[in-house]
């Protein structure tokens, strides 16, 4: 009997949701993804000590040569990641700018800019895009330039209608978020696919197929295997090395999930921004889960720059 993991990617196209080199190249995803949350996990290890200095050499004299160096980190660890994966990496704006529209598409067009001297082409990167409404015109405007996006913090039916009529090429909704808010609001748990994460990644999968939306959904931020196999089905879903490592030592079959297949009761609808921006009000778990993950990827980008400033003194 093959694992649970080699079934799923017979539906299923995987990624590792990792920086860490070594983990990549032993589970072989097909594509990788990154935030800032994980970059500073990287660069808190020995490992990536050379790739830092390097970024700090590469950055010295510029304007502001501490974001700039934090810059060149994500572009050189994604470069490398690049190496071990056949499809693309996903390399996220600074969340900071997750309001900000024009900032977001100027970063965006200099991470393409600084991969595509690194020799990377930008076919093979997505950028990460917080899914507010000024991220999602954003990446409206950078689809169009041929700069492919990876809307994140995406917590709300709302904010998956608008990506899809923004014409975004992939989606990453928070299963695992979701479930968070849920279980304590509720004081419960849930198992399979009565998980209200599993059921929101479920509704928005069914919407774009019925509608005829190209836009690919990945489910993300995944607390257990439950929910993956809930799932099986899916586009694509970015998975953490330790979940990837049980199901790959689990045995079992995983055919494309039930709750995958069910018709879509949900008209098709294009928000304008007061009724996107009503929706995702009416909609308590995704207006804080938004604004707590936003804050939370601008915390530890923070903590990034603060950690190459003290590295820099250092040097």
């Amino acid at each position: 009997m093959p694992s649970k993991l080699e079934s799923l990617r017979k539906h299923t196209l995987i990624v590792a949701d990792t920086g860490d080199i070594a983990a990549i190249r032993k589970l072989q995803p097909v594509d990788a993804t990154t935030n800032p949350s994980l970059l500073l996990k990287a660069a808190q290890q020995e490992a990536y000590s050379l790739m830092l200095d390097q970024a700090l050499r590469a950055s010295a004299g510029n304007f502001d040569p501490i974001a700039d160096a934090c810059e060149s980190f994500a572009v050189a660890l994604g470069a490398e990641i690049t190496k071990l994966v056949p499809g693309r990496v996903s390399t996220e704006v600074d969340a900071r700018l997750s309001y900000d529209r024009r900032a977001t598409l100027a970063k965006a067009r200099r991470l393409i800019e600084r991969y595509e001297e690194a020799g990377i082409t930008r076919d093979r990167v997505l950028i990460k895009i917080a899914a507010t409404w000024e991220g999602i015109q954003a990446a409206a405007e950078l689809e169009k330039e041929g700069i492919q996006c990876n809307l994140t913090l995406l917590f709300s039916f709302a904010q998956a209608q608008a990506c899809a009529d923004a014409g975004i090429y992939l989606i990453s909704p928070f299963v695992g978020r979701i479930y968070d808010w849920y279980k304590k609001s509720e004081g419960r748990d849930f198992q399979g696919i009565e998980d209200p994460g599993v059921q929101s990644v479920a509704r928005i999968y069914r919407y774009y197929k019925h509608h005829l939306y190209s836009t690919v959904v990945m489910g993300a931020s995944f607390r257990n295997s439950g929910q993956i196999e809930a799932l099986a089905g899916c586009d694509r879903l970015t998975i953490s090395p330790a979940l990837l490592e049980q199901l790959a030592h689990e045995e079992g079959n995983l055919p494309v999930s039930n709750i995958l297949k069910q018709p879509s009761s949900d008209p098709l609808e294009t928000l304008n921004e007061s009724t996107f921006r009503w929706a995702n009000n009416e909609d308590a778990m995704a207006t804080e889960k938004l604004a707590e993950g936003v804050r939370a990827f601008a915390a530890d980008q923070a903590k990034l720059e603060d950690l190459m400033r003290l590295r820099s003194v250092h040097a």
